[in-house]
């Protein structure tokens, strides 16, 4: 009796959980004119502080910026946020990115990531997938400070790097592993 009713109080978290993130996409949703804005912002702002995005994004075939994602939880959690694919100075696309967590995990907080996708096999995966779990598929590398040292031209190996920039707002967690990106229309 105890082991069903655990059964059920978990599935009854998740079940709000999952609402809840539901309402969250609901009330995000952006037009594709201010997505487009947005993103472009994004970029700009993310190349002035980051020297090594501005000198990926010289050789990605296509880069996917997602300019503000929300995330939020106590214990179950979710995060949810718009993005664009650009291939050079056009928009190809608009994607959505989800998530959603259980685990030791408390407070709120936005920020954004970009993609560099560097080879086409990557870009084909994200066009041709039902989505793109990130750890599932080409392979990310998540760029911190350390790994920005060493990147140049010729240490490229990696089907895409992402950035994760602007970051507002306290959460106790963090990782883009799990995130589930699908393509969207506004």
């Amino acid at each position: 009796m105890n082991q069903t009713r655990h059964t059920v109080t978990k599935f009854l978290l998740a079940t709000v959980a999952a609402l809840s993130l539901g309402a969250m996409t609901a009330a995000h949703a952006e037009t594709a004119e201010n997505l487009n804005q947005d993103a472009i912002q994004a970029l700009q702002k993310l190349y002035k502080t980051n020297p090594t995005a501005a000198m990926l994004s010289k050789h990605a075939k296509a880069i996917l910026v997602f300019p503000k994602i929300l995330k939020a939880g106590l214990v179950f959690g979710g995060s949810y946020g718009e993005g664009v694919l650009f291939k050079g100075a056009h928009e190809s696309g608009y994607y959505n990115s989800v998530s959603a967590s259980w685990g030791l995990q408390a407070g709120a907080q936005t920020y954004g990531y970009a993609v560099f996708l560097m080879t086409y096999k990557a870009v084909k995966y994200l066009k041709e997938s039902k989505g793109w779990e990130i750890g599932v598929g080409p392979s990310v590398v998540a760029v911190n400070e350390g790994i920005a040292k060493n990147l140049s031209s010729s240490t490229l190996k990696d089907d895409a790097y992402a950035f994760i920039f602007d970051q507002q707002g306290l959460m106790a967690s963090f990782s883009l592993e799990g995130t589930k990106i699908s393509r969207i229309h506004p």
